[in-house]
């Protein structure tokens, strides 16, 4: 058996320090000594291969060494289902009967193209950039959704040495028009839906020439018209009609350098106008180094990677290239097709694809989880115990060294395992702080979780936990590639010489980006003699693993003087079960926080019906006082399980009918929250719970 394919446990087999402070480092007043992974002691990560110091690297070594082995799978849409009836919802305060539309998707099976027709593919697309009339240098925006030529038009830019743009599908007008003059694009890439988008934008942003989109969907041919009329100098083409320009015109490949310019990768923008992070081909190239030390050892040929993350986040666009530099398989999904309930006459992407290893943010892993209990509580009540017992058990003979894990996951979990496919060997947690009970609950039931965190201006490292290496209380130990240190921050009484030692997490190594683009009074701000201030607050464990534990941004100084933390309350408060998604509130003239949030909605009718509260739509029940005082007191019962403070727990509750999405601007595509519009949205609600009850 292989190395890739050893069954992983949720439990530390490796013995630490997992990190280790870099011998003769400087030392200065208020910073921590750096810390590093151990092999990387002596020299920072560069590169996964002598052979690889740009992406297009990435492609020819993948055809090379892995030929005609699976390497990338897509889906083709069928049809999407439309389902229409009326519900009940509270209009300017009165209760009216309104139409609500429910889409449904019917989807073909996998595709899979080879690692050797990949890379023909990427120069069949760099063919066709370049006879669309495109050279060297030349910047290609990729505004759209997470697909297989999202990744092969970054790559195909790549063998013609042209730098892409990044930026979420979700992004607005404004943060677009912002993009596009900022970095001069000559080309922009986009899904047909979003056309109708360039129309205003494109007036500032006159050097974009060329629109080419995808043809998973007829275009709305209003929308293509109106976008010819006002732009009539643009030459558009079809994903489709690029391929056979480049079919017909070959050319050899303009290789890059290491230290070209390899991407300008937008912030999500949910805040003010988005930052571009100009990435070089070796940032990139180092990020994937760092990931390989810590997981290409146990992810190779045989592995299916679902992958539906947006490719505009840093951590997707390196973990795509990583699983090719690995020889894994790759299947393309949505957040919209995952699950089979969103599906019509065929499987989800989770059960048609059955992945070994799938990474998500902490929204999705709350919905898994408490899909499966869900299914739980509708066991009897000696099943519900005998499936809680395994949980402890299985924890407890994994802690001792003991056998029979396995009996465990054949008989308890195999039906929960098969949820995910049935083949799931680990899974991964990034873009946000997941709640322990649940990263413990998801590695316990399905497969061992490991943690990620980095940020854009860092090409997503930072810290990744080996599998080797589990555990419930960190993030992990460091990748290879960066060296990191903390530094006083003393507003909120964090110090290095503070046992355990706190601070910023500062960043430093190949990886780190130069700076922020034509934004020097940013990059000022945020860089110091190479190194990256995160803002992020965190403390080294007893291991070297880091934990964050708190974030300035999100420090809020309530009336009696004292700091919370949003982003750590929302990670407890998460887990209970009633909650799909939770914003924390907290003002500065009250003494608590307040919570707003979307209801899982079989949750919370389930908690009406225990307690005879009338109503059978969620937009009827958000807005009943005593189910939002029972939603209350089970949120106030979590923060307490979680070792919450008593200014931590919550003040009031109010609930949303409305479904956060990057539609509509209440997340970003990376499924972060975007506080002042959710806050906005919802003033007077906030107003209402603060004045709730006395304090």
């Amino acid at each position: 058996m292989s190395q890739s394919k050893k069954t992983l446990y949720p439990v530390a087999t490796k013995k630490g320090p997992y990190t280790v402070q870099v011998p003769n480092a400087e030392q200065k007043e208020g910073h921590g000594v750096p810390r590093r992974h151990p092999l990387s002691i002596d020299q920072l990560a560069t590169t996964p291969d002598p052979d690889v110091k740009t992406l297009y690297d990435v492609v020819t070594r993948g055809a090379r060494l892995f030929g005609d082995a699976e390497c990338m799978g897509s889906r083709k849409l069928i049809k999407t289902h439309v389902e229409e009836k009326m519900v009940k919802k509270m209009v300017d305060g009165e209760e009216r009967e309104v139409p609500k539309k429910w889409f449904f998707y019917e989807m073909s099976g996998y595709t899979f193209k080879s690692f050797k027709q990949y890379k023909e593919q990427v120069d069949v697309c760099g063919a066709g950039l370049r006879q669309l009339g495109l050279v060297a240098g030349d910047r290609v925006h990729i505004y759209a959704a997470t697909s297989s030529e999202w990744l092969t038009m970054s790559h195909g830019c790549a063998s013609q040495s042209m730098p892409i743009v990044t930026a979420y599908d979700t992004l607005g007008e404004s943060g677009l028009m912002h993009s596009l003059v900022q970095t001069g694009a000559k080309a922009i890439f986009l899904n047909p839906h979003l056309l109708k988008n360039l129309i205003s934008p494109l007036k500032e942003g006159t050097k974009i020439q060329y629109v080419i989109y995808t043809t998973e969907e007829p275009p709305n041919q209003k929308d293509l018209d109106t976008l010819k009329e006002t732009h009539p100098h643009l030459k558009i083409v079809t994903w489709d009609e690029l391929l056979e320009m480049g079919k017909a015109n070959p050319v050899d490949p303009v290789l890059p350098d290491s230290e070209d310019l390899c991407c300008i990768m937008y912030t999500s923008g949910s805040t003010g106008t988005p930052k571009g992070v100009p990435l070089l081909h070796r940032n990139v190239i180092a990020a994937i180094a760092g990931v390989t030390t810590i997981v290409g050892p146990h992810i190779g040929v045989g592995d299916f990677v679902l992958n539906f993350l947006p490719l505009a986040h840093i951590l997707e666009l390196v973990f795509e290239n990583a699983i090719i530099v690995w020889g894994a398989a790759m299947g393309y999904g949505s957040p919209r097709t995952l699950a089979d309930r969103a599906m019509r006459n065929c499987k989800g992407d989770i059960q048609e694809l059955r992945p070994t290893v799938l990474v998500a943010v902490p929204a999705v892993w709350e919905t898994v989880k408490k899909g499966i209990m869900d299914q739980v509580s509708k066991l009897s009540g000696l099943k519900q115990k005998m499936f809680w017992g395994a949980i402890t058990l299985k924890s407890t003979l994994l802690q001792l060294g003991l056998p029979g894990v396995g009996v465990i996951d054949n008989v308890v979990f195999k039906k929960v395992k098969e949820a995910t496919g049935g083949r799931m060997r680990v899974c991964m947690n990034g873009g946000g702080p997941i709640a322990r009970e649940t990263h413990h609950f998801i590695s316990m039931a399905i497969c061992p979780m490991i943690m990620g965190y980095g940020l854009t201006e860092t090409a997503a490292m930072c810290c990744l936990m080996d599998p080797l290496e589990w555990d419930n209380t960190s993030l992990g130990g460091l990748t290879s590639s960066v060296e990191v240190k903390l530094v006083d921050f003393a507003d909120a009484g964090y110090f290095t010489s503070n046992t355990p030692e706190q601070g910023e997490v500062w960043i430093r190594g190949d990886s780190v980006a130069p700076g922020y683009y034509e934004n020097e009074e940013e990059t000022q701000a945020a860089y110091e003699d190479g190194w990256f201030k995160t803002g992020d607050i965190g403390e080294w464990d007893a291991n070297g693993h880091l934990r964050l534990i708190d974030r300035k941004k999100n420090l809020v100084k309530t009336l009696n003087g004292e700091y919370i933390a949003l982003e750590k309350l929302e990670s407890v408060y998460r887990s209970t079960p009633v909650v799909q998604n939770i914003l924390v509130y907290a003002d500065e003239k009250q003494t608590k926080p307040v919570a707003v949030i979307m209801p899982n909605e079989n949750n919370l009718k389930n908690l009406a019906k225990a307690h005879k509260i009338p109503g059978d739509t969620l937009e009827e029940l958000v807005h009943n006082q005593k189910l939002t005082a029972l939603v209350l007191q089970a949120l106030l019962a979590q923060g307490q399980k979680g070792g919450l403070r008593g200014m931590e727990l919550l003040h009031g509750v109010v609930m949303t009918d409305e479904e956060w999405t990057p539609q509509n601007g209440l997340v970003t595509s990376a499924q972060k929250l975007n506080r002042r519009g959710i806050v906005k949205a919802h003033e007077k609600e906030i107003e209402r719970a603060y004045a709730s009850t006395s304090q």
